[in-house]
């Protein structure tokens, strides 16, 4: 059966759907650490519709400079010097953020802006340092420029799509943002590791197992949590009403 299909005139249509599926699948789990990194910080915008405008114009700016990064792939990875660019700055958001001044709420925070064109640029250069490491990856599975650029544009969408839940769920997980920015430590560290000692680059279902392990810790406790619990139930309320109404009234 699978001769067959190999030898048949539609074996190149077939191959290539294929091939593309596979890049959608890889975009979309790649995404994941991307989409809460841009997330995070939109949420330095105080104002929602700056937050999502600022994400909108960001990731447009982004695809500009992703398919800008795919058509020079091969000439790109000629240079450790851009995945070491990358991993520094991808490091140094990592740094900022857990080195931050802890807020009232006793917990850090990202990068705080003033206006919308502040986070667009962070917004532009955060996906392009997250491309050098998926690029790469979806170059070694096809050849065919078409077939990746299709790929990064339908990745592009999907990690708009995600970066909006997970703003709002950064508002409701209490370890989200800083589980995301232990997965951006990762891909910085995995870029690093790519520029100066290639061997001891960790294949990618180690990373995909490590930020689904730190993805569920993100998720672990709500922030409503610890509310809901130190609010009393139907029952305890009834329970004081009796208790009052059977105390005898002061005269």
């Amino acid at each position: 059966m699978l001769d067959q299909i190999l030898n048949s005139p539609y074996h190149a249509a077939i191959e290539a759907t294929f091939v593309l599926v596979i890049l959608i699948a890889l975009e979309a789990v790649l995404s994941a650490d991307n989409a809460i990194a841009l997330a995070a910080i939109a949420q330095g915008l105080e104002d929602g519709e700056q937050r999502r405008r600022a994400l909108n114009l960001g990731l447009l700016v982004a695809y500009i400079l992703r398919m800008t990064l795919i058509l020079t792939a091969t000439w790109v990875v000629q240079y450790w010097q851009f995945e070491l660019l990358g991993a520094a700055y991808l490091l140094w958001l990592v740094f900022q953020y857990f080195s931050s001044n802890e807020g009232e709420d006793n917990e850090h925070h990202g990068p705080r802006f003033s206006s919308l064109w502040q986070a667009i640029p962070i917004i532009a250069v955060t996906d392009l340092a997250f491309s050098l490491d998926s690029v790469t990856t979806a170059i070694a599975i096809s050849q065919e420029t078409w077939l990746v650029l299709a790929g990064g544009t339908i990745g592009v969408i999907t990690l708009r799509f995600m970066a909006g839940l997970f703003i709002r769920w950064l508002d409701e997980y209490i370890y989200l943002e800083d589980a995301g920015y232990i997965t951006v430590g990762f891909v910085g560290l995995r870029l690093l590791l790519r520029a100066i000692q290639p061997d001891l680059v960790p294949p990618e279902w180690v990373m995909i197992t490590l930020i689904a392990l730190v993805f569920a810790w993100g998720f672990s406790q709500r922030t409503t949590e610890t509310s809901l619990a130190n609010t009393p139930t139907e029952v305890e309320v009834q329970e004081n009403e009796d208790t009052k109404a059977r105390q005898p009234e002061e005269v």
